[in-house]
């Protein structure tokens, strides 16, 4: 298709006689998000779904389930799933949902536990404690338990909906005495804690006997991450029992192991005293056990290891409700039971690593099961699902674009591909025909010619890398070094990869590739051969390169290699520059291509994760960079800036006052100097001087963590993780300075594109921007009475006129004219879109018209 370009369009903004005059000094401009309601983001898919370790379903209402999304918050089905809608927006301080529960006496009450559960070495956010919801969904009210971090269940006793209980996993980077079993008897006024062993060791499972609400089960997990390792299970770890609805508990020890890593435990609803539990221990002790006696005797019935893979993951059990030799583990995959744990087979679910799965007790035909694609729904024992592809709460580690029209946004997808999507389309929305997989996996960071992205090379964890071509749809392993490190300990390996390894086209000369490892690799022949241009940038502590598991599983993707690179980035000014981060924090630089390196390590910045680093595309030697130290259980902002290529630096932190929004990504933007933009772990934050200070800038965006930034054809094009890919179209107001007391401001409109699509508000599809030109302006007041007229001139001749007043004779009638449109009049910032056409046709009373009264569409250069 031909696209064009309009060339020049003039307005003509006309206020009332009394408008202010122009105030000659400007004084620093301070903004507030409620100043630009006419700037909205827009999300433009995948509709596939991410990660969910929460769901739950409503007993008296067949069809209605509830999935809590890892970043996406609340989602809530009331057809089976066909259609999902968030219901936590506007409610939640963080995004990630770690457990659900609906009262079955009152299914208005619905209660939430914040905090992934699934302890992973990426991409894990932690929570702000417990919400609660007695509206259906509708508004929610915090609870309290702020210091939670993690919580793996939530309870609401079946005929008491305001007796409570959260299993509290708690931090899983560091000790706290926030963790283990919590009651609440006052509908979450007040928590006791009624559970707890030590600061190391959380409550991984609970549940309650449905036919004894006062009896009581819990796991306890004794556990700790590090960057570079997870140690999962210890004396600590073990199963408990409380009798008298969890005032004194009692560990439960015989037939069961000496020691425990994570284990899970649901009890029967078929039949009293009947518990299963599956459980994480040394070699043959793991796997799954059964209790019919109510925790008094255990005994192994299943040592197959397909049900305690990859352990401190997964872990999950569930007890059939309705049939008592029938059980359910979740790992990777559901494997279900028939003869009471003697033996298992796979369920297949539309995506594998599955983490939830609620049954109703009344017919356990209808389940629905939450797993690293999303949530899924069945009415037969899981012998079909409905679709994940209708939810758009896709993990995103970075985000790159193209130079095309439409560009394409590109990322890796957590749990699944590697894609590229349309920024917008010429039909009513972005759906699946305007997205394709490309090179790499889920953990990809991509690379290519941004003018011909026909060859895109793509990673994956332990350092994979491939060059993929559009034309087959095909892709060749370009690996540095041939090696599969699944398993092993990176101290054994020739180079070690972050699980997000760098990869990056060279700016002057995009034919040139760059990954990184643990030293920086080139290619200037697509990767046939590679190039090692640097030493070891990291710390390189022996010590921290050991098994990525222990002391019972070793863990094998990757997930834990340390003393890696982590983001690289070559200069747009300099030919040569280049600038390297590593996740233990230390930052290098080079100024002639690899030839030496210097450490410009901004003095006395912690170890941590440098997780991007920004040339000013103002100038060279100004240079932003990220620091997160989450997994040292350090939440706060760390943001540096140097002007001198890293001789000196500082920490530019004012205004960032989230205690969970520590700082993942900054960049500047392209046409002001000094103008920043910051994704954050609960949304953006905007700086107007260089970062001397920050303020919160999130508009319509949702609560969710900004993993990465990018602008393309001034639009600010955002990955997160939780809910897809976002775009704020057209960055002009923000750019444009606008002076302190200036009644009316009409920002210049950026050059655009004659494009014509459809703009739907179907929520199932990703949305389009309106097509036209975009045109913003700023009023001091509201324009209550006063008439505001906007003009579209063609050299002198008004083509198109608008005014913010309805006409008060109009009139329609079958086949009549369509209310006119009328331009909004806020207090602040306002934004139109002309859709290239002249006024419309003037119409002839009570005349039918076959067709429409748009007028005319302009033609090209107009």
């Amino acid at each position: 298709m031909k696209h064009y370009v309009l060339l020049f369009l003039a307005c003509c903004l006309l206020l009332p006689l009394n408008g202010q005059r122009r105030k000659k000094q400007v004084k620093p401009q301070v903004l507030s998000d409620t100043l630009f309601t006419g700037l909205k983001w827009r999300n433009i898919g995948p509709f596939r779904g991410g990660r969910s370790v929460a769901v739950s379903g409503v007993v008296s209402q067949p069809g209605t389930y509830y999935m809590g999304s890892t970043g996406g918050g609340v989602w809530k089905t009331t057809d089976d799933g066909l259609h999902w809608k968030n219901v936590s927006d506007g409610f939640f301080r963080t995004g990630t949902v770690g457990a659900i529960a609906v009262s079955e006496s009152n299914p208005n009450v619905v209660l939430v536990g914040m905090g992934e559960h699934a302890a992973r070495g990426v991409m894990t956010s932690m929570g702000d404690g417990v919400y609660l919801s007695r509206d259906a969904g509708q508004s929610w009210k915090h609870l309290g338990l702020e210091g939670s971090r993690h919580i793996s269940d939530v309870i609401i006793h079946p005929t008491n909906e305001n007796l409570f209980y959260a299993a509290v996993q708690g931090a899983q980077y560091g000790p706290s005495e926030e963790r283990g079993v919590y009651r609440s008897s006052n509908g979450g006024e007040t928590w006791e804690k009624v559970l707890f062993v030590n600061g190391t060791t959380g409550a991984s499972s609970l549940s309650m006997d449905p036919n004894n609400p006062l009896v009581l089960y819990a796991a306890l997990w004794e556990h700790q991450r590090r960057p570079w390792t997870m140690k999962s299970g210890g004396p600590n770890s073990g199963l408990y029992k409380s009798t008298d609805g969890g005032t004194a508990w009692h560990k439960m020890k015989e037939g069961l192991p000496d020691e425990l890593g994570k284990a899970g435990i649901s009890a029967s609803g078929a039949r009293s005293d009947l518990v299963y539990a599956v459980l994480e221990a040394e070699g043959e002790k793991a796997g799954v056990y059964r209790s019919d006696d109510g925790g008094k005797k255990w005994r192994q019935v299943s040592k197959d290891r397909i049900n305690v893979t990859r352990s401190w993951y997964y872990m999950e059990i569930f007890a059939d409700p309705q049939e008592a030799e029938t059980v359910y583990v979740l790992n990777a995959p559901v494997t279900r039971s028939i003869d009471g744990g003697r033996t298992f087979k796979p369920v297949p679910t539309p995506h594998g690593d599955n983490h939830d799965l609620w049954i109703n007790p009344e017919d356990n035909r209808r389940m629905i099961n939450a797993n690293d694609g999303g949530a899924n729904i069945s009415n037969n024992k899981g012998a079909s699902w409905s679709t994940q592809q209708n939810q758009p709460t896709a993990q995103f580690y970075r985000v790159i674009t193209d130079n095309l029209f439409p560009y394409h946004v590109y990322g890796g997808q957590q749990d699944n591909s590697a894609i590229a999507i349309l920024s917008r389309t010429n039909d009513n929305g972005i759906d699946w025909k305007d997205w394709y997989s490309v090179a790499g996996c889920e953990s990809a960071y991509l690379a290519f010619d941004p003018n011909n992205p026909e060859i895109i090379f793509g990673g994956c964890y332990q350092g994979i890398i491939e060059k993929w071509i559009k034309a087959i749809r095909e892709a060749k392993p370009i690996k540095e070094y041939p090696e599969l490190s699944l398993g092993n300990a990176p101290e054994d390996f020739k180079y070690r990869y972050n699980w997000n390894a760098p990869i990056i086209a060279d700016p002057h000369n995009p034919s040139v590739i760059y990954h990184a490892g643990n030293v920086v690799f080139r290619s200037g022949d697509a990767g046939q051969s590679w190039d090692v241009i640097s030493p070891d940038l990291t710390r390189n502590d022996p010590e921290k390169q050991g098994p990525g598991g222990l002391p019972f599983t070793n863990e094998a993707a990757g997930g834990e290699n340390y003393n890696t690179l982590m983001y690289l980035t070559a200069s747009p000014h300099e030919k040569g520059v280049l600038w390297a981060g590593s996740d233990d924090g230390l930052l290098h630089l080079t100024r002639n291509g690899g030839a030496s390196w210097e450490n410009v390590t901004p003095e006395g910045m912690e170890e941590g994760i440098v997780n991007s680093i920004e040339v000013s595309p103002h100038d060279p030697a100004t240079a932003y960079i990220t620091l997160m130290r989450y997994k040292f259980m350090d939440l706060k902002p760390y943001i540096y800036k140097t002007t001198d290529y890293g001789q000196n630096w500082d920490l530019i932190v004012q205004g960032l006052e989230d205690p969970h929004g520590f700082i993942r990504v900054v960049r500047e933007d392209t046409q002001r100097p000094g103008l920043l933009y910051a994704g954050t772990e609960t949304g953006l934050q905007i700086s107007l001087n260089g970062g001397k200070s920050w303020q919160p800038f999130q508009l319509n965006l949702p609560v969710v963590p900004i993993n990465d930034l990018t602008i393309r054809q001034n639009d600010l094009v955002a990955a997160t993780a939780g809910r897809s890919f976002w775009i704020l179209d057209d960055l002009s107001p923000l750019q444009q300075q606008r002076q302190e007391g200036e009644s009316l401001f009409l920002a210049n409109p950026r050059d655009t594109y004659l494009y014509v699509g459809g703009s739907s508000q179907n929520p199932g599809i990703g949305q389009n921007p309106k097509s036209g030109v975009i045109l913003d302006y700023y009023l001091h007041m509201p324009a209550d009475t006063s008439e505001i007229s906007l003009e579209i001139l063609d050299g002198e001749t008004a083509i198109r006129t608008y005014t913010n007043k309805a006409p008060g004779d109009f009139k329609t009638w079958p086949g009549g004219p369509p209310k006119p449109e009328v331009l909004p009049a806020r207090h602040g910032f306002n934004r139109f879109v002309w859709d290239f056409r002249r006024d419309a046709l003037p119409a002839v009373e009570n005349v039918f018209v076959f067709g429409d009264y748009r007028g005319s569409g302009v033609a090209p250069d107009t």
